[in-house]
């Protein structure tokens, strides 16, 4: 095994461990009796690279599991101004303009890349030329220069069924002929103690040419019981209204039972946030029964919740790109606990 851990040093330790108090209250994570016993869970340093990085939800995960990130990309301006105010850190932008020679050294990559269709190029042209004029070319071009140790790729569900299903197949192909062993799953966030419901698709990845044996990865097993929305909700909360009148002409306008309406006592998870949230969608949104018109809007305090960030993370944009931007972003804790057995399967390896 080439990776090199070195041990993190106190005050990483003890900015991980603060962070991590301050997220969402999260049951236990793992069913440790479910996971080999010579499984080694030691606190490291890793250098890993933050690519299509949002606002940071993937840095975050791999620095709570002792990451160190050398580099991250993102192009959309209002999302770098919530990454530098979190991290002091500015992406480089546009993806396609990076050379993988200006990208440091790093043991993982992080990647939660948009979702497009690729060519229909006959078999004989080769995965990697199917995959040319969209941006997980250039994910590829830099896991193959760079030769990470592990990747993890995160995306939405539809992704498997993408353009017929072609859109994963060549994705999934494309990593294999790499040199790379792949494990994909669609995981909920609800079953990772995050109160939202959130299917996404989350592909690892392990050079092969770096390890002994087969990459023994096993997903983290899911909570008993899932976390309601009601222990986060906020009170009295007067600038999130929406108007009488909208709420008549349309938010009640069938008794259908929608939109999902939650207070204090809701003791269930709620539906996806979307980035289009601010849109007020009757069919797919979550509104708070509190208010001076009886139904609000959530807040950014109870978007956070849903997505398992902490209180204290930054958001120094507009109501409207907030929403945007931790509807984009990845469930923390599902992200976290992924991360851990990314790790636990490199160690395995290095003994």
């Amino acid at each position: 095994m080439s990776l090199n851990f070195a041990k993190k040093n106190h005050s990483k330790i003890t900015s991980c461990k603060k962070r991590t108090a301050e997220s969402v209250e999260q049951p236990q994570l793992f069913d440790l009796d479910a996971i080999p016993k010579d499984r080694k869970y030691t606190l490291k340093t890793f250098k890993f690279i933050d690519l299509f990085a949002g606002i940071g939800g993937m840095r975050m995960a791999l620095e709570d599991n002792g990451g160190k990130c050398v580099f991250s990309s993102e192009w959309d301006k209002d999302a770098r101004k919530t990454y530098e105010a979190n991290f002091l850190d500015t992406p480089d932008g546009d993806i396609t303009k990076i050379y993988p020679k200006n990208i440091p050294d790093h043991d993982v990559l992080a990647a939660g890349f948009p979702c497009q269709p690729f060519s229909s190029i006959g078999q004989r042209a080769g995965f990697k030329h199917k995959t040319q004029g969209t941006l997980f070319y250039d994910v590829l071009r830099i896991i193959n220069a760079k030769r990470p140790t592990s990747i993890l790729l995160e995306n939405v569900k539809g992704l498997t069924t993408h353009d017929k299903g072609n859109t994963f197949r060549v994705i999934r192909e494309c990593l294999v002929e790499s040199g790379y062993e792949i494990f994909f799953k669609i995981l909920d966030a609800t079953d990772y103690g995050v109160p939202q419901k959130r299917e996404r698709i989350y592909v690892v990845g392990f050079d092969k040419k770096k390890f002994k044996k087969k990459p023994d990865f096993y997903w983290p097993r899911k909570v008993d019981e899932h976390v309601g929305i009601g222990k986060f909700i906020e009170k009295n909360i007067s600038n999130h209204s929406i108007s009488s009148h909208l709420q008549k002409s349309y938010i009640y306008k069938h008794d259908d039972g929608r939109p999902q309406i939650v207070s204090k006592k809701s003791d269930f998870p709620v539906k996806t946030l979307v980035s289009t949230y601010h849109k007020i969608q009757r069919l797919t949104g979550t509104f708070v029964s509190d208010g001076p018109t009886g139904l609000r809007l959530l807040t950014a305090n109870e978007c956070k919740a849903i997505m398992g960030f902490p209180k204290s993370f930054k958001i120094p944009v507009s109501r409207t790109q907030m929403y945007r931007q931790l509807g984009n972003s990845v469930a923390l804790p599902v992200v976290r606990a992924i991360a851990r057995e990314i790790l636990a399967t490199i160690a395995s390896d290095s003994a």
